[in-house]
């Protein structure tokens, strides 16, 4: 979900229409403040360090992923790249070009996690790594950045969580998209009220392009002699050595987690944050391989529907998710939630709300009025608040996948909770792996949300 404008610095959100505070209600430290109809949201909470309070991070997995991360992280101010681990030579090439040519790098992670010098690392390797990596990592007493999804199989979640309880160390998932100020605004409309009581919710994610289909390029020189095939297959099923399993790993299911471990995981992120929810506790899939006849394992549409169980923080209610490989309007990407009075729809960097108009409870009472002045009065037109409301983030805005960072670097520094920590990932990730369960083996699926177990 790559939605964050990165620009030049966080800021906050511009209110558009005129009157839309009639819709809102003020609490705490967001209260919304400023003149006329432009209102700004301060979102400056965390403390902001200098570059000689310097936190040394090093990467295991340069691919796209894994290098967009690091750049983000070297903005974050007090970071520095010290190490890079991974399989392809090329890629560690790449890094020493990209990062400096004094960085240490390697194809085996474990050399990563024996560096005194390295207080945390990220984890932007295939799923299947996400797991025996960070265990390993906390246990080395560092930080760990997890790409989504946290975990490769559902079964794997409880291991990360009691490593990270076990380690007191820092562990947030890189669902980027749960830092951003989208979030945060919808996650505050929610709990004023503003859309009524909760019922349903559901999200949406298509692409249009070879790149977006998983069709990553395939270097030249890929061999068995540049690339680490017997590491990077140590845990999994043995074959040979196959190009396309190493660098088109998604569509792959030894490797990746299809397009519920990459799509979904983001949509129950931001549910599970706006409404403080634990999950569903019923999954239900379907979908298909319509296009990309390419050797690939896994769909590319797939359909979900979940049944989220009344709890503490929001009353029962439905979601279902979307996702297309091959769209036709060059790609849509939304999550709308509704309730009783409005809906919103939800990105990383705006947020629409829509209201009901709803009948005024007085209109009963003045319609029983016998004179003609009561007629009359009975009769007037009504003050209303706006049918619609956007809020967007302020031009300067850096982004989630920044704000994200902050989160992480800021806990790895001072042991401040962060955003995404384990447990939160593995309530993300589940439903979504769960979601390919119920694929795969076509079939309701029943998890339990608090107690974290399939049943």
């Amino acid at each position: 979900m790559k939605q964050s404008k990165n620009t030049t610095s966080r800021r906050s959100f511009v209110k558009k229409l005129a009157g839309a505070a009639a819709l809102l209600t003020t609490a705490g430290p967001t209260i919304l403040s400023g003149k006329n109809d432009i209102q700004q949201y301060d979102l400056s909470r965390l403390t902001r360090y200098s570059a000689n309070d310097q936190i040394q991070i090093a990467l295991i997995g340069a691919g796209g992923m894994g290098t967009a991360d690091t750049d983000t992280a070297l903005q974050v101010p007090g970071v520095r790249l010290v190490a890079v681990c991974d399989l392809y030579s090329g890629r560690l090439e790449d890094a020493k070009g990209r990062w400096g040519k004094d960085l240490f790098t390697t194809k085996d992670y474990r050399e990563i996690l024996n560096r005194s010098d390295v207080d945390a690392v990220i984890v932007a390797t295939p799923d299947h790594w996400h797991m025996p990596i960070s265990v390993e990592a906390l246990g080395k007493g560092k930080g760990v950045y997890c790409e989504k999804p946290m975990v490769h199989d559902v079964k794997e979640g409880p291991a990360v969580v009691q490593a990270q309880q076990k380690s007191g160390k820092t562990f947030q998932v890189g669902s980027q998209g749960l830092s951003s100020l989208g979030n945060e605004k919808a996650k505050e409309l929610y709990e004023s009220g503003a859309i009524g009581q909760f019922i349903y919710a559901e999200g949406f994610w298509a692409r249009n392009s070879p790149v977006g289909a998983w069709q990553y390029a395939i270097p030249n020189d890929a061999s068995p002699e540049t690339v680490d095939w017997d590491r990077y297959i140590s845990n999994t099923t043995k074959r040979d050595f196959d190009p396309l399993r190493f660098f088109r790993w998604r569509n792959y299911r030894d490797y990746g987690t299809g397009v519920s471990g990459d799509l979904f995981v983001h949509l129950f992120s931001s549910l599970h944050f706006i409404t403080s929810s634990m999950g569903p506790n019923k999954v239900m899939a379907t979908g298909g391989l319509r296009y990309w006849k390419d050797g690939r394992e896994v769909p590319d549409v797939l359909l979900g529907m979940f049944d989220y169980p009344e709890s503490k923080a929001h009353p029962a209610f439905n979601l279902s998710l979307r996702v297309n490989f091959v769209d036709g309007t060059s790609g849509t990407t939304y999550l709308r939630m509704v309730g009783s009075e409005g809906a919103m729809d939800v990105t990383w960097d705006d947020v629409y709300l829509r209201k009901n108009l709803t009948t005024d409870p007085m209109d009963a009472f003045l319609s029983k009025k016998s004179n003609e002045v009561d007629k009359a009065l009975s009769e007037r037109k009504r003050m209303l608040p706006p049918a619609e409301a956007h809020y967007k983030v302020e031009d300067g805005y850096k982004g989630a996948h920044y704000d994200h960072f902050t989160h992480f670097i800021n806990g790895v520094r001072t042991g401040a909770p962060v955003v995404e920590d384990a447990v939160f990932g593995y309530r993300a990730a589940a439903p979504a792996l769960l979601c390919n369960d119920s694929y795969f083996e076509e079939k309701v699926v029943r998890w339990d949300p608090v107690n974290m177990k399939r049943i």
